[in-house]
């Protein structure tokens, strides 16, 4: 495996500082000022397990290991009691997340949704939502022309997976939504 230098680092490499994975933010290269001192580069790391954010500095001629992670296409099967389960596309092995593992995204799973899954070591740690997913409306209240000085106003609709949205006036129940999972907004009809 090849080893990566401080002084090759870019935004959004993957990197294994302390035998633990992390992802690459931002990176600045410090110029010694002194004779013989050592070029430092400062950076900011994602952990990729735990999501949590450091700013760490290493000398330029540190070496990193690439960590053994993988984006891998799945599906979501279905959501009990112990976490959600989905099927590895690729192999067809079933696995599952805890609640915990998936958090807020929950919410935007509805059973047959493909997205990706993080694998760290070969084993599941984290997904990976595409950008849009399409849900229901289930129920809304109605929407009255005028209830808005500029006509343009919006309610809100509670969505198929439970989750609620601020959704247009024009919007019932039954009618099919996109919504952004990065925001949580509603991008319009599907």
């Amino acid at each position: 495996m090849a080893l990566i230098g401080a002084n090759e680092l870019k935004r959004k490499m993957l990197i294994a500082v302390d035998s633990q994975p992390y992802t690459v933010l931002e990176v600045f290269f410090a110029s010694p000022t002194a004779r013989g001192a050592a070029t430092m580069v400062r950076t900011r790391l994602r952990h990729l397990l735990t999501g949590s954010v450091q700013e760490k500095s290493f000398k330029a001629t540190e070496k990193f290991a690439e960590p053994d992670v993988q984006l891998v296409p799945a599906s979501f099967l279905y959501a009990d009691g112990q976490g959600c389960h989905f099927m590895d596309e690729s192999s067809y092995d079933q696995f599952m997340l805890t609640d915990e593992q998936i958090g807020d995204d929950r919410g935007y799973l509805k059973e047959g949704a493909t997205l990706l899954v993080l694998k760290y070591n070969g084993e599941p740690v984290s997904l990976q939502l595409p950008p849009f997913v399409e849900l229901t409306v289930t129920s809304t209240e109605l929407g009255v022309k005028g209830d808005t000085a500029s006509g343009g106003g919006s309610k809100v609709a509670t969505l198929e997976t439970g989750i609620t949205a601020r959704v247009p006036l024009f919007i019932k129940e039954g009618e099919t939504v996109r919504v952004d999972t990065r925001t949580g907004e509603v991008a319009g009809r599907a």
